[in-house]
């Protein structure tokens, strides 16, 4: 292994002399420790290496070891369920060895080398395969067949296959490609800042559900697309994460801690092992890839971390499996960017970030997309990415969320405002917005109900309207209104209360299927049409906003989809409406 020498320590940065012939983004190993780093830029002879470990006691004229690789993550079974550090250390396992803190320069290989997997093979000696096909299969949890795929390169005819239990390293089927005769395990090794190949890029056009009403319904994301919670501390990113997490409909989660406070990250470890699949009703880690990386680790292993969930997102989408990515938080990781930037005395951009953040993270969301994958079968995948953001003080001009906003198609606008109102999730409906709705409206009318996009905008009207009401009741009071108006301003508060607000810890609430979703809002909506109506029969508002049905409008949330007490709720309106017209008439001919 060729060695070169430290010159020169500054925190998470090291200057290595002696380095000809390495290469951009290669791996090295740092000290007698072997501290893990990527070299980051070349000057001649000179590498500037980001270390991705704790530099402390790390001097000029250690020795630094060049691998001459990049730097990789294993691909293979056994990272379903799996907790990993930002450089796919499994940190379970490494706290069975070595207890509660990670040692310096620790290496444990990510996949289990021990453990026996019973590989089915799905093609035949003699048959010719393409890069992507699948070999074989691998039951990883019993919510995943773990595909094992012909690696990129390793095209041609089928010499061996074996069928059995083998250790990952283990060969389990021999090509004959145009050069030689390749053996294949079952896992393989791919650099984390290059793109897995895909035969075309395909137009998103099916929703994500994730089972959260405002999301769903009004801004919603769909499987393939790019979307950004940016929100000031304490307006509810983190719980909005892991609800996008527990309930999308994303076959593969997985959920990237970047630099994270570590009690979020232990309640996501805790909470994720007892929670059930909803679609299956078997533990949520059955699915769920784990990167954490939190605020106390250090800092420049952020930026590996986004890269390596990226990855692993990459290769299970590759199977033809709906992923959803979490990254929280992108500003963590940009200022990881921004101390490694300042530590090489680079020129600064805007509020001191590297003046290529932009190109950064425009670079890592391209990398989502529904896709059809390699292979003869022309498989399609689809890999959704959700980053948080968290702009100091919520400020939405912050050059993190700036440069998001330019790439991401779904803006979700947290506002601590609505977070102190205890309104969750306290997305705000008047700055949020989907790119996606044109898109996926077929589906949606199609899959859900014929009018769900007319209903989402007649209640987005409302919502609109009712805060400029709102404005105008400030200055003249509400008694000043208009009967309509007021209305308005009930319908919207209906909306509101009833419809976008969730309580994540209520069994039924924490999640609402799309079929409920139309049902809950054609309801609301069906009410105003009807008091609109009876306001111009010359109806009384008071009568109307105070009309018995109305209470049953807002339990609709906790009631199961398939209770009968949603489509009650719509017809007892016109029941009410009659009951009212018939009251009015009476008074009028006793009178």
């Amino acid at each position: 292994m060729k060695q070169g020498k430290i010159i020169r320590v500054a925190g998470p940065l090291v200057v290595a002399s002696d380095c000809l012939g390495a290469r951009m983004y290669d791996m090295v190993k740092i000290g007698k420790l072997g501290l893990i780093g990527e070299i980051i830029e070349l000057r001649e002879d000179l590498a500037f290496i980001q270390v991705y470990e704790d530099t402390t006691g790390i001097g000029p004229e250690e020795p630094v070891f060049l691998t001459g690789l990049p730097l990789s993550v294993e691909l293979g079974p056994g990272l379903i369920s799996s907790i990993y550090d930002g450089i796919q250390r499994p940190l379970d396992i490494i706290r069975e060895k070595e207890g509660d803190f990670v040692p310096r320069g620790i290496e444990v290989p990510p996949l289990d080398r021990t453990k026996k997997w019973e590989f089915v093979p799905l093609v035949k000696k003699g048959q010719d395969v393409e890069e992507g096909d699948f070999l074989g299969e691998v039951e990883e949890t019993p919510l995943l067949k773990h595909k094992i795929m012909v690696p990129v390169g390793a095209a041609g005819k089928i010499v061996e296959i074996k069928k059995g239990k083998f250790v990952v390293e283990e060969t389990i089927a021999r090509i004959q490609t145009k050069k030689e005769v390749k053996g294949i395990s079952m896992f393989q090794t791919w650099s984390i800042r290059k793109n897995r190949s895909v035969h075309e890029r395909l137009m998103p056009d099916e929703p994500l559900t994730t089972g959260q009403r405002v999301l769903d319904t009004l801004f919603p994301l769909a499987k393939g697309g790019t979307g950004c919670v940016p929100g000031p501390f304490g307006s509810g990113k983190t719980v909005v994460q892991h609800q996008l997490a527990k309930w999308s409909d994303a076959q593969i989660i997985v959920f990237v801690a970047c630099g994270e406070r570590g009690n979020e990250v232990a309640d996501l470890l805790l909470s994720f092992p007892e929670l059930e699949d909803p679609h299956t009703g078997r533990p949520l880690m059955e699915r769920t890839v784990i990167i954490a990386n939190t605020s106390n680790m250090p800092v420049a292993a952020r930026e590996a971390s986004i890269y390596t969930g990226m990855t692993i997102a990459e290769y299970f989408r590759d199977m033809g499996y709906s992923v959803a990515l979490m990254a929280d938080s992108s500003s963590r990781w940009a200022e990881a960017l921004r101390e490694i930037s300042g530590r090489m005395e680079e020129m600064p951009g805007e509020e001191a970030y590297p003046a290529y953040l932009a190109s950064r993270i425009a670079e890592f969301y391209e990398r989502a997309g529904k896709v059809v994958c390699l292979g003869s079968d022309k498989r399609i995948g689809a890999l959704s990415v959700m980053g948080a953001v968290s702009p100091p003080g919520g400020d939405l001009s912050d050059p993190v969320v700036q440069a998001t906003l330019k790439v991401v198609k779904v803006f979700w606008a947290l506002d601590d405002r609505l977070a102190n109102m205890r309104h969750f999730p306290a997305i705000n409906w008047l700055l949020s917005y989907s790119l996606y709705v044109e898109n996926i409206k077929d589906y949606l009318n199609t899959e859900v109900a014929e009018d769900f996009i007319g209903l989402r905008q007649e209640a987005m009207q409302l919502l609109e309207e009712e805060s400029e009401l709102q404005e105008i009741a400030r200055l003249v009071g509400v008694e000043s209104l208009s009967a309509r108006e007021r209305l308005v301003l009930e319908s919207a508060r209906s909306i509101r209360e009833d419809f976008l607000h969730q309580n994540a810890f209520h069994p039924q609430d924490t999640y609402s299927s799309m079929k409920m979703q139309y049902m809950m809002l054609r309801t609301i909506l069906h009410f105003h049409n009807s008091g609109m109506k009876a306001l111009e029969e010359g109806m009384n508002l008071n009568e109307i906003i105070t009309m018995g049905i109305r209470e049953n409008i807002s339990k609709m949330k906790f009631l199961p989809v398939d209770d009968p007490g949603l489509l009650e709720s719509y017809i007892e309106i016109d029941n009410a409406f009659k009951n009212l017209v018939q009251k009015k008439g009476t008074s009028e001919d006793n009178v």
